[in-house]
């Protein structure tokens, strides 16, 4: 049976669908060693999972979003009861396994942070189907769905595709950011796709050493129709855009950072909010990067906040044009 919150017949601008949503619990120790015991401070715990990182950032960022997602178990309990409690409206698909856990210790001592990720629960081909049920119901009065985040166990590498189809359908445009088969078994159709360059490596099976050669990689995908643009996300080096028109290289915002989790998310969501306020992809993806930088000053799994995402992007410099 599907339940959602009191708000699901809301008519949000975008929908984001996570097909493997997370518990996140994040918690700090002095040292990280092997074999002995760690003491960790108090835990946070998040809703997780690609989509719903992206639909917590929208809501932050002042946009109309739903939510739509698999889960089952107690863990799946708290994480429906989270994203309630961010206000955010869903729709939630029963599974027969327990939602996965993730699990982020940053080590006080050095700054560094370790990072547990498991592989989720299987999904029936019935409960494959009503996530895609769900999906057309919560998209059909939408401007963009986000597709975002790893396929589980039992999905086959395909099923984004039939996401795609879903979205033309519905006339609505969809963004995409997966990797692994989920990237590789695109065939045409989306609107924008957000690959970093680890997965673009592995969609193409080249190094992708320098930005010429990931620029190239990147206007594959849309000189063969697989997406009209393409954002490759290089971490701290910043963005490439590709598309059509053109190409351009978006420096990185320097900040310090306290946690990198939901960074990327975070940059996804704000370029679809642009989008959604009729901005053009060169001024959505600064505001990408702007608040990907902001999500870079959150501890852990916490979201970042709206004023210093504006008071990035303010300072961001604009993009520089690349020829190809």
């Amino acid at each position: 049976m599907n339940t959602s919150s009191g708000r699901a017949d809301y008519g949000p601008t975008i929908v984001t669908l996570t097909m493997n949503p997370a518990l996140d619990v994040s918690t700090s120790a002095d040292f990280v060693c092997q074999t002995d015991k760690i003491r960790c401070s108090a835990a946070r715990y998040d809703a997780g999972g690609g989509g719903i990182n992206v639909a917590r950032i929208v809501s932050v960022l002042g946009g109309a979003v739903s939510a739509v997602f698999p889960v089952g178990g107690p863990t799946g309990d708290l994480v429906t009861e989270l994203v309630g409690n961010a206000d955010i409206p869903y729709r939630r698909v029963a599974i027969a396994e327990p939602t996965r856990e993730s699990f982020t210790v940053n080590e006080r001592s050095s700054g560094e942070q370790y990072r547990f990720v498991l592989p989720g629960p299987r999904l029936t081909s019935v409960e494959q189907a009503k996530c895609l049920d769900e999906l057309r119901y919560a998209a059909r009065s939408a401007e963009i769905v986000v597709a975002s985040g790893s396929l589980p166990p039992g999905v086959p590498s395909d099923f984004y595709q039939q996401v795609v189809d879903i979205c033309r359908e519905l006339g609505v445009l969809l963004v995409l950011d997966t990797s692994g088969g989920g990237l590789q078994h695109i065939s045409s159709g989306v609107f924008l796709l957000k690959p970093s360059v680890r997965e673009l490596r592995e969609c193409f099976g080249r190094e992708l050493a320098t930005e010429s050669e990931q620029l190239s990689a990147a206007n594959e995908l849309v000189d063969s129709g697989i997406s009209q643009a393409v954002v490759v996300s290089l971490g701290s080096k910043g963005a490439l855009l590709a598309t059509p028109q053109g190409s351009q290289r978006f420096s990185a915002v320097p900040v310090r950072v306290v946690s990198g989790v939901g960074a990327g998310d975070a940059m996804v969501a704000a370029i679809t909010v642009g989008v959604t306020r009729g901005w053009s992809l060169r001024k959505s993806v600064r505001f990408g990067i702007a608040t990907g930088a902001a999500m870079l000053l959150t501890p852990g799994t916490a979201p970042c906040l709206r004023e210093d995402a504006e008071r990035i992007f303010e300072l961001a410099p604009e993009p520089v044009d690349i020829a190809r």
